[in-house]
């Protein structure tokens, strides 16, 4: 557990607007306080650590326009969380924040199914004053098997900074992709998310989801595929592979949106076998630009394409040929 001393207490209020009048209290809190899970938030109802209106709430209740949600918790350790040595690809520190390349196969936060080898688990090690921030001091996340650059807050101060940041859109997201199929250009996709009615790992374009926007731009066309690079105005959940679904221009190696891969006709044995192979999304978050919570000053980084990434690439540009735009 985290010494007395180190406990870090909150206080927060915020109010709920019409559009959000209706929908559950835990629903209303996660979108009024998003640097802290729905869970803990439903903890803390229990607790009477958060209230509506001064009085005690059930997760469950509808919330009602106007009523004020008023965060009074202290922030104790995840005893669940275990801190484990793993490498960690660290591309930027300092006592604010870090950068970090997350590498595929590795899940971000602990969760049923993966409570150990997660990258919570090795920033815990790496850092063992994240027990006491939210989240481990993750402000944003990546899917399991996308590759690239994230940020991670190191203390209290810096979170709720650049999680502002993320909520006024002031934070630039650039992601690499391969998409199925060849785009004629590029443009941008406004289409709400909300979870899969049927399948529930899964996310879905619903005009009762939270608003999504992508831009995305071609960087180069080959025979069936096309090279895109995208940035995100918002950042929801399985965003960008469901707005290139959405689409019809699904990410190469996708398992949950992909559908069922068919090599396309006139494919090379060579790149048939790796498309057959790539068994993750071709996304990668190659670049990251905010403001520095305490300097101010803009701050960039990038993340070169991973080994798998690039070779793909270099496959598609090999049986394009010149046919390649």
């Amino acid at each position: 557990m985290v010494p007395e001393h180190e406990k870090v207490s909150i206080s927060l209020k915020a109010q709920v607007t019409d559009e959000q009048a209706g929908l559950r209290i835990d629903q209303v809190a996660a979108r009024l306080f998003p640097e802290y899970s729905r869970a803990r938030l439903q903890a803390w109802m229990k607790t009477g650590e958060l209230t509506v209106n001064g009085q005690r709430c059930k997760p469950r209740e509808s919330a009602l326009a106007g009523s004020w949600l008023v965060l009074d918790a202290t922030l104790r350790s995840a005893e669940s969380w275990a801190a484990e040595e793993m490498p960690l690809n660290i591309v930027y520190e300092d006592e604010e924040l870090l950068v970090l390349d997350k590498k595929a196969e590795l899940v971000v936060h602990p969760a049923a199914g993966h409570h150990q080898g997660t990258l919570v688990n090795g920033l815990l090690h790496y850092c063992p004053t994240l027990e006491s921030l939210p989240r481990a001091g993750i402000v944003h996340r990546l899917d399991k098997d996308t590759t690239g650059l994230m940020v991670v807050a190191k203390n209290l101060k810096s979170h709720h900074a650049l999680v502002k940041q993320l909520q006024s859109r002031s934070v630039s997201r650039q992601y690499e992709a391969v998409v199925q199929g060849v785009m004629t250009a590029g443009g941008t996709v406004s289409a709400p998310l909300a979870r899969h009615p049927v399948h529930r790992i899964k996310r879905a374009v619903s005009v009762d989801g939270q608003q999504a926007i992508t831009h995305y731009r071609v960087v180069q066309r080959y025979a069936a595929h096309t090279h895109i690079r995208v940035n995100l105005e918002t950042g929801r959940t399985h965003q960008i592979r469901v707005h290139m679904a959405h689409l019809k221009h699904p990410i190469v190696g996708d398992p949950l949106y992909g559908g069922r891969y068919r090599v396309p006709p006139n494919c090379g044995e060579e790149l048939a076998g790796a498309l057959e192979t790539f068994k993750r999304q071709a996304l990668h978050a190659s670049e990251l630009k905010l403001l520095h919570p305490t300097t101010k000053l803009e701050c960039r980084w990038e993340a070169r394409l991973p080994d798998d990434f690039m070779g793909l690439l270099s496959l598609l540009h090999q049986d394009a040929g010149e046919g390649s735009a």
